[in-house]
């Protein structure tokens, strides 16, 4: 076996994890798929004998590829609007809830997207994956305390900006389905008693004229827009996985996708409102169908 079809056959059997990993990293799974190709090409540099641990040398692989792409995403930074993009499935469907074992939620990708490429790469690689911050130093080029600091830095981010759901996805279907029945029905008071008081709204428009405003705080301010505006909009709106969590996916006549929400429920309130109204994060397959997101769904496993 020649090293090319050795390190292949390698990048095939950890493909899996190396996405997952990339996809924390970039949130994007056009990026994702452009890390993987360079991890690849890298590859051809590489000396196979020397390289004990196959997952951990590729994991470390991916992790240097997306440090360069962040940076060089940070770069132009005052041209994008956010980056990543939501996972969405068919609600109810078994295998594609499969898929969203290890999704990432919304709530917490919007936090990492706006962490430092060094602090993102240290939280994602230590906390998630459980690298020793030795490797992740090697990585982002600082010292194993300066990475700690890194990663602490990060993780008090993440605590304080982006809860995670604490709740089965059966129970957040609920609170998320009497949020929607509330809205059709403009019912103010309904709207305030699912949401907590210091509920954030998101919407990402993205090049679409702004149709919602970009960001509201509050549990009046949130329930007020959605007495407002729901009737009309919750009645486009159907059940759906986004990024592994409790969610909607609004239709026009014609069945194509207009908006995406996520939910983050916690303690049997809503937390976090995350509407995807960007239409480059909305290609769907033409048949209409659940089974996609900004690309696939099974993409970020």
């Amino acid at each position: 076996m020649d090293d090319q079809q050795w390190f292949a056959e390698q990048l095939a059997q950890h493909r899996p994890h190396l996405r997952a990993v990339a996809y924390r990293l970039l949130g994007s799974q056009a990026e994702v798929d452009d890390a993987l190709q360079e991890a690849w090409l890298r590859t051809t540099r590489a000396d196979p004998t020397a390289i004990t641990n196959p997952a951990a040398w590729l994991t470390t692989l991916v992790g240097r590829v997306c440090i360069d792409m962040l940076r060089a995403r940070q770069a132009r930074r005052e041209q994008l609007s956010a980056t990543w993009e939501p996972l969405v499935s068919e609600y109810g469907d078994p295998e594609e809830a499969s898929l969203h074992t290890d999704a990432v939620g919304i709530a917490l990708l919007v936090v990492l997207d706006s962490l430092e490429p060094a602090e993102r790469l240290a939280v994602v690689l230590h906390d998630m994956f459980g690298m020793p911050f030795e490797q992740v130093a090697a990585i982002v080029g600082r010292t194993p305390a300066a990475t700690r600091q890194l990663a602490s830095r990060a993780r008090r981010r993440l605590r304080e900006s982006a809860p995670q759901p604490r709740a089965g996805l059966p129970a957040q279907r609920r609170v998320v389905d009497a949020f929607l029945a509330a809205a059709r029905a403009g019912d103010f008071g309904a709207l305030l008693t699912l949401l907590d008081p210091d509920v954030v709204f998101r919407s990402d428009h993205g090049r679409r004229a702004r149709l919602a405003p970009a960001l509201l705080t509050g549990a009046r301010a949130v329930a007020s827009r959605a007495a407002d505006a729901g009737p009309r909009f919750a009645r486009l709106c159907a059940p759906a996985l986004v990024n592994g969590a409790a969610g909607v996916v609004a239709r026009d006549r014609r069945g194509r996708p207009i908006a995406v929400v996520g939910f983050t429920v916690y303690d049997q309130r809503i937390v976090a409102i995350d509407m995807i109204l960007d239409p480059d994060k909305l290609r769907w397959p033409p048949n209409g169908s659940g089974r996609s997101s900004a690309r696939h769904s099974g993409a970020a496993r």
